[in-house]
């Protein structure tokens, strides 16, 4: 768990962002504010293999602009970046957002330093494979275009819902999931916004009809309860439950999580 606060940084923790490892190889899933600091305390962010974003807001995309300058400006990479540029695997105007985001005065001839160390492919609803993972990205209930994704590997499914309110496919994406890890934004309640985020009810109750095996939960804003948040959400699931935070390991089994202690294989 590289960052889990929602909407924005908290007290000493990142936005969204998570690192997946599988066969040596680094998948991070999203990168929002602060998460390049935190990636560098678990692995050389050289090693990454590729980027998944599950959407533009910038709690969950904005260091990548950090990471621009690292992998363009380091004085010793490992290797020629620009010759391996790393995927990115983003919504469709990801390249002109990152350019306009990162760029000091505005991109008119499309050439960006952006584009010359990272490698976007548009994500649409089909299922990928990056490194040894399968990914299947669905499209939920959020003011922009925004993903979950299932992600499968060795039999085991990790099932990510991005930012989202309730939604139908959010449900067919998280069947049987083995790890749904669940955005839970605010407690329950009439007055909430429809199509915008999950409640620590909303995320619970998504686990229990579904039938995943386990629920984590994520994107907790700092001004949140995240006590009232993780009772509302145990109130509804049955299965093990818990509230993620920055630094926390966990295995990704058939069954369920693990905590893990094992340091990443980079």
């Amino acid at each position: 768990m590289l960052g889990c606060s929602g909407s924005v940084p908290g007290p000493g923790e990142p936005a969204s962002g998570y690192l997946l490892e599988a066969e040596g190889f680094l998948l991070a899933v999203d990168f929002g504010n602060g998460v390049l600091a935190s990636l560098q305390t678990v692995c050389d962010p050289f090693d990454l293999g590729a980027l998944l974003i599950s959407h533009l807001h910038p709690d969950h995309c904005v260091d990548l602009t950090a990471l621009t300058v690292l992998r363009r400006y380091h004085p010793s990479p490992p290797f020629d970046v620009c010759a391996r540029r790393l995927p990115v695997h983003a919504p469709r105007n990801a390249p002109q957002r990152f350019a306009a985001a990162y760029e000091a005065t505005p991109v008119e001839d499309g050439r960006s330093v952006v584009l010359e160390v990272f490698d976007f492919h548009p994500i649409a609803e089909e299922t990928v494979h990056i490194g040894p993972f399968e990914v299947t990205p669905a499209l939920v209930a959020h003011p922009c275009e925004a993903y979950g994704f299932r992600i499968r590997h060795g039999g085991a499914s990790l099932v990510y819902t991005g930012d989202t309110g309730p939604c139908d496919a959010l449900e067919d994406l998280a069947r049987d999931a083995d790890v749904l890890l669940s955005e839970a934004s605010w407690t329950d309640g009439p007055e909430r916004p429809v199509g915008v985020h999950l409640s620590g009810t909303q995320a619970g109750d998504l686990a229990r009809r579904a039938g995943a095996r386990s629920l984590l939960l994520t994107h907790v804003p700092p001004w949140t309860d995240r006590n009232a948040v993780l009772a509302e959400a145990r109130a509804e699931f049955p299965g093990p439950v818990e509230a993620v935070r920055r630094g926390a390991r966990y295995s990704v089994d058939r069954g369920g999580f693990g905590v893990s202690g094992r340091p990443l294989t980079t």
